[in-house]
C-alpha cells in the first residue's frame, strides 16, 4: 500500500491525481486537456467508484476529481467512504456537477468536497482548480509533516523523562544500600519479588507497576541512621533499636515534605505551571510514603512504628514485608550470615499469622519458582567478587527481628 509519505521527498515527487467518471469519452477528454502535465503529474483514469476505491487502497492520491452522477456508487458515496477512513479523509476531492444542480453542489460540499467544477469542463478551469487544490494540499502536507515531527519529538522527550524518573527512583532506592555494601542488589530483588507476589494475588496492573517502582524505596529512611547503629555487627541495645526503628518515619517524611520548597525549586523551569503540581495527589508518592512507613508492621500488631494489625497494614507493605524478610534472611548482613533457603522458609513459616499476612504468604510460596530465578539473576556474588568483599564473622541472629 502506497501510504502518504510525509517526509521531505514527498514535496519533490510527482503529484498523483485520480479521475473518476463512468463515461469513457469524458476521461479521454481529461487526458487530452492534461497531456502537457504528464511530466509534473501522475494521472490515473477510472470508470467506477468501486474500481477507484480498490486503487485508492493500493496507492495514495493527492487529489481526486470525480463526477457526481454514476451508476451503482455515485460521487456522494465516494465522499462518504473517503471521509470514514483516517487515511483518506484529508484527500481533496473536486466534484463535477451540472450548472443547474445547486442542491447537489450543496450536498457535495456538506459531505466534504473541496471544490466544484461545472459541466462542460474547460481546460483553463480544470488546470486552475487543480493547481489551487494541489498548492493547498502541499501546505497541508507540510503542516502535517511538521506536526508529526513535533509529536515524535514530544514522544521521545516523554519517554526520556519517564526513563529519567524511573532511573531516579531506582537510584534513590539504592541510596540506603550504599551505606552498607553487603546489601548489594537487595532493592532490585525486593522490587521483583513484590511484583511477582502482587501478580500472584491478582492485583491490577497499575497497582503492580506502582509497587514495583516504590518497593525498592522501603529502606530509604536508613540514610538518617548513624553508621554505628546501621552497621553494628551484633545485637542492638534498647536505645539503638529505638533509633533504628526511626528509619520508617524518616523514609515517609522524605515523601511528605512541605510542598513550598518544591514549588520554589520548580518555578525556574515551569514558571506558573508549578502551581499545578500537587504531591499529595501523586499515587506513586502516596504508596512510597506508605511503604516506607509501614513495611515493618506485623500482622498480629507487634510491629513498628504504629503497631498496626491485619488489614490496617496497607497491602503493599504486607507484600514488601515478606519480600524484604525473605531476601534479608537469604543474604549476608552486618549482623548475620546468610541462611539457606530452607532455613529461611522454616523461619518465615513460623511467622505466618504473626508477622505475615497468611494470604500474601501463600502467594509468595506459590511464586517461589519465579522468585528463585530473580534471586539467582540478581545475586550479590558477582558484585562482592568485583568489590573484593569477603565473609566476616557475623553476630548471632536476633530472633526478635527478621530484618532491621
Amino acid at each position: 500500500m502506497d501510504d502518504n509519505p510525509l517526509q521531505g521527498e514527498h514535496f519533490c515527487r510527482k503529484r498523483k491525481i485520480l479521475f473518476i467518471d463512468d463515461e469513457s469519452n469524458v476521461l479521454d477528454g481529461f487526458r487530452r486537456m492534461l497531456r502537457n502535465q504528464r511530466k509534473e503529474w501522475d494521472m490515473s483514469y477510472i470508470g467506477s467508484v468501486d474500481a477507484a476505491l480498490e486503487l485508492i487502497e493500493e496507492r495514495y492520491f493527492d487529489v481526486i476529481v470525480s463526477d457526481i452522477k454514476m451508476p451503482e456508487k455515485d460521487g456522494f458515496e465516494l465522499l462518504k467512504i473517503l471521509h470514514k477512513s483516517e487515511r483518506t479523509r484529508n484527500i481533496p476531492v473536486i466534484i463535477i456537477t451540472g450548472c443547474n444542480e445547486s442542491d447537489m453542489k450543496c450536498r457535495a460540499l456538506d459531505l466534504g468536497a473541496t471544490d466544484l467544477l461545472n459541466k462542460p469542463v474547460c481546460r483553463e478551469d480544470l488546470l486552475a482548480r487543480l493547481h489551487s487544490v494541489l498548492r493547498l494540499k502541499s501546505y497541508q502536507d507540510e503542516l502535517n509533516n511538521q506536526n508529526k515531527i513535533l509529536e515524535h519529538k514530544v514522544r521521545e522527550r516523554t519517554i526520556e523523562l519517564e526513563n529519567s524518573r524511573l532511573d531516579i527512583l531506582w537510584r534513590l532506592g539504592k541510596v540506603a544500600e550504599f551505606r552498607d555494601e553487603e546489601t548489594g542488589n537487595h532493592v532490585i530483588r525486593v522490587g521483583w519479588y513484590c511484583k511477582i507476589i502482587a501478580e500472584s494475588l491478582g492485583m491490577r496492573s497499575d497497582f503492580v507497576e506502582m509497587l514495583f517502582l516504590t518497593s525498592p524505596l522501603h529502606d530509604i529512611g536508613k540514610v538518617g541512621i548513624p553508621d554505628e547503629i546501621l552497621l553494628k555487627g551484633g545485637r542492638l541495645n534498647h536505645d539503638q533499636w529505638e533509633i533504628m526503628k526511626r528509619h520508617c518515619i524518616i523514609g515517609s517524611e522524605i515523601f511528605n515534605q512541605d510542598y513550598v520548597g518544591m514549588k520554589s525549586f520548580l518555578a525556574w523551569s515551569w514558571k506558573n505551571e508549578h502551581k499545578r503540581y500537587n504531591n499529595e495527589n501523586n499515587p506513586l508518592y502516596k504508596m512510597a510514603s506508605s511503604v516506607t512507613m509501614t513495611h515493618h508492621e506485623k500482622w498480629d500488631g507487634t510491629g513498628y512504628p504504629k503497631c498496626l494489625a491485619g488489614d490496617e497494614i496497607p497491602l503493599a507493605s504486607r507484600i514488601v514485608a515478606i519480600s524484604d524478610v525473605y531476601d534479608a534472611l537469604c543474604s549476608e548482613r552486618p549482623y548475620k550470615s546468610a541462611f539457606s533457603e530452607n532455613e529461611a522458609l522454616t523461619i518465615m513459616g513460623k511467622e505466618v499469622g504473626l508477622h505475615f499476612d497468611p494470604d500474601v504468604y501463600h502467594a509468595f510460596a506459590k511464586s517461589l519458582s519465579e522468585i528463585r530465578i530473580i534471586k539467582e539473576q540478581f545475586s550479590d556474588k558477582y558484585l562482592k567478587q568485583k568489590k573484593g568483599i569477603h565473609n566476616k564473622k557475623k553476630g548471632r541472629f536476633e530472633k526478635n527481628t527478621l530484618c532491621r
